[in-house]
């Protein structure tokens, strides 16, 4: 206790960021910070406290996150603790995780007059075999759930990174490897803890509160603070995944045949073309670093046999690596090569009706050979089968399970996704190449966006469509002085 008085003594004399309050004094927040920090079983951060830095960082390291004080929980209780005081005090609280697209979050005033709520301790993991359900905390990642249910013979519906928040992944929809044949995993979360504006922790399914739970399966974060989800795990007997490369000057007729190829597949592969303009990197194969390339990655829930059948068009191309092989969905975590830890980056993403040729050669020349791009990877995702909204809708009613929530799906094609890394000296060339790239495929963008893509802020409507003031009806109702806040609000 000694040494933890001491840091909180030093912290009372450690001037905070102006905060958005009618308090006459700075001193009441600090004193209301000490007193929060004595009833939670984690601890309570404000600027100049030791770790306060590495508490505020974003998982993108470009993303910078100055709020009035970050509170770092271990339990639902200091959720429940923590969202009363920030009521009292009149200040707001932003819960993270991993930090993964926090850019819309802070974009304009840094979190002034917010609590940052860091649930990344809450890590804890419950797999039931016999009911194929996983229960994980608000600060799980996939990493954590692949390694309790692999062992079980069990798939979740992860993200294509260890490192990405279950939650947030989640509560925005979620596109897996297997999206295409299971829906997106907010459609097979079966029941949500979370703690609403009025500091009280909630248990909401199908039958209780039915209309919250609609709601926060896709709405995103903007409606309470989830401390653990229950979804559904599933068996996935045969997978066939990995990866077919070409040099980048093969661009174009690599994506011509592979929107080709896509066209009639079944749900159960799921595929990705994506251009890629790789550093020197020794942590890189050979083959990778250094390079620039075109790469189709597939997740083939089929056969040995099968797979080879399906994927002859493509090979026919004669890729100079191809590394498509039977192998488990635990795989599936290093197929997209995503970075192993934070870095600063800059990104966004849209959807896109259709892959037409005119909108294949659009992209080509935003980020193919002969494109002078500061991008990293530039991306196209295919999406239908199970992701159709109508189709996942139709699934439930026949099946007999809870109908999806606000986000079933998507009405489009394909998901675009552009990112490079951020460094001091090319901020203007990676932005300007981002901007290209999106503008070039703006004729053939969908009407609606995905949260979990959409690195900057846009309007909700983008999001929900005709959903938005139902939506927004169930805000009201559980939050209507705005206490929570997202890194996409529902307004």
């Amino acid at each position: 206790m000694g040494p933890r008085r001491s840091r909180k003594e030093a912290s009372v004399n450690t001037p905070l960021p102006p905060v958005a309050t009618t308090d006459p004094a700075t001193l009441s927040l600090r004193e209301a910070f000490a007193f929060l920090d004595d009833r939670i079983a984690g601890r309570v951060l404000i600027s100049g406290d030791p770790g306060w830095d590495a508490a505020r960082s974003a998982w993108n390291l470009a993303v910078d996150q100055r709020p009035t004080a970050i509170v770092v929980a271990t339990t639902t209780d200091d959720v429940v603790h923590t969202v009363r005081m920030a009521a009292e005090l009149g200040v707001a609280v932003a819960p993270q995780a991993t930090g993964h697209n926090a850019g819309p979050l802070a974009a304009d005033d840094g979190l002034a007059g917010v609590i940052l709520l860091r649930t990344h301790e809450m890590r804890g993991v419950e797999i039931d075999a016999e009911a194929r359900i996983a229960r994980v905390q608000a600060g799980a990642q996939w990493g954590d759930v692949v390694a309790a249910a692999a062992p079980l013979g069990l798939t979740a519906l992860a993200g294509t990174a260890h490192d990405v928040g279950v939650v947030g992944y989640t509560l925005g929809g979620g596109v897996s490897w297997l999206a295409r044949s299971h829906g997106l995993a907010a459609n097979h979360v079966v029941a949500i803890e979370l703690v609403t504006a009025d500091g009280a922790a909630r248990r909401v399914d199908a039958e209780n509160d039915p209309e919250l739970f609609w709601a926060l399966r896709g709405g995103g974060g903007d409606l309470g603070i989830v401390t653990a989800l229950e979804f559904g795990l599933f068996d996935v007997p045969t997978l066939s995944a990995g990866m077919l490369l070409w040099p980048i000057e093969r661009t174009a007729e690599v994506l011509t045949a592979w929107s080709e190829w896509v066209d009639g597949l079944p749900a159960s592969v799921t595929s990705v073309a994506r251009v890629l303009r790789l550093p020197p990197m020794p942590e890189l194969p050979p083959f990778l670093s250094g390079r620039a390339l075109v790469v189709v990655e597939v997740a083939m829930q089929e056969d040995p046999a099968r797979a080879d059948e399906l994927l002859a068009p493509l090979r026919a191309l004669v890729p100079e690596v191809d590394t498509v092989h039977p192998q488990s969905t635990a795989e599936l975590l290093q197929l997209h090569m995503d970075p192993p830890q934070p870095v600063p980056g800059h990104g966004d993403g849209m959807m896109l009706d259709e892959l037409t040729p005119a909108a294949i050669r659009a992209f080509v020349d935003a980020v193919g050979p002969d494109a002078s791009s500061a991008l990293l990877s530039a991306e196209i995702r295919h999406l239908g089968g199970m992701m159709d909204p109508g189709v996942a809708r139709a699934a439930a009613s026949v099946h007999g399970t809870p109908q999806p929530g606000v986000t079933a799906g998507f009405a489009a094609g394909f998901l675009l996704f552009g990112v490079g890394i951020a460094m001091p000296d090319n901020g203007a060339a990676l932005a300007a190449s981002l901007d290209r790239l999106l503008s070039a495929v703006e004729p053939w963008r969908a009407d609606i966006d995905y949260l979990n893509f959409a690195e900057h802020a846009r309007p909700a409507e983008r999001f929900f469509g005709d959903d938005l003031e139902r939506l927004r009806a169930v805000k009201r109702s559980v939050d209507p002085a705005r206490v929570i806040r997202s890194n996409h609000p529902i307004g």
